[in-house]
C-alpha cells in the first residue's frame, strides 16, 4: 500500500528535508507545495486522481495563502482530510486558529524531522 503525504511549506529546504525523512519509510510518496493555494489545488488534483493525501503537513505562515485558510478550504472539500500544522511559531492564538480551522494537531518544527516522520508513521499505523 502506498501512503500519500502532502508537505506544504514556503521554504524549499523544509519541503526537501521533510520529504527525505518521510521517504525513508516504505510505501510513502511525498508531494510538496510552496503555499496554501497550490496545496489546495494539489490536494484536489491528487484526490481526483485516486491518490488522496493520507496526511497533509501544513506550515501556518506562507505567502499567497496561509496554512490556516488552506486548511479550511481543504476541509470544505474533504471533511475527512488529515491536516497537521507544522510551524516554528508557538503563539497560542495561532495554534488556536489552526485548531479552529480543523487541524488535527500543531507540531513544532523544532521537534525535528526524524520525530515528525515517526509521528506521521504512527498516525498512518504503518
Amino acid at each position: 500500500m502506498t501512503y500519500h503525504i502532502l508537505v506544504v511549506d514556503d521554504e524549499p529546504d523544509i519541503c526537501e528535508l521533510l520529504g527525505i525523512f518521510l521517504s525513508m519509510n516504505d510505501g510513502i510518496e511525498v508531494h510538496t507545495a510552496e503555499n496554501g493555494k497550490i496545496a489546495v489545488e494539489m490536494y484536489l488534483n491528487l484526490a481526483g486522481s485516486g491518490s488522496r493525501p493520507d496526511i497533509v503537513l501544513m506550515d501556518i505562515r506562507m505567502p499567497v495563502m496561509d496554512g490556516i485558510e488552506a486548511t479550511r478550504e481543504i476541509l470544505e472539500h474533504d471533511p475527512d482530510a488529515n491536516v497537521y500544522m507544522v510551524t516554528a511559531y508557538n503563539e497560542p492564538n495561532l495554534v488556536q486558529d489552526a485548531m479552529d480551522a480543523g487541524a488535527k494537531d500543531v507540531i513544532n518544527k523544532t521537534t525535528g524531522f526524524p520525530e515528525i516522520s515517526e509521528m506521521v508513521m504512527g498516525v498512518l499505523g504503518a
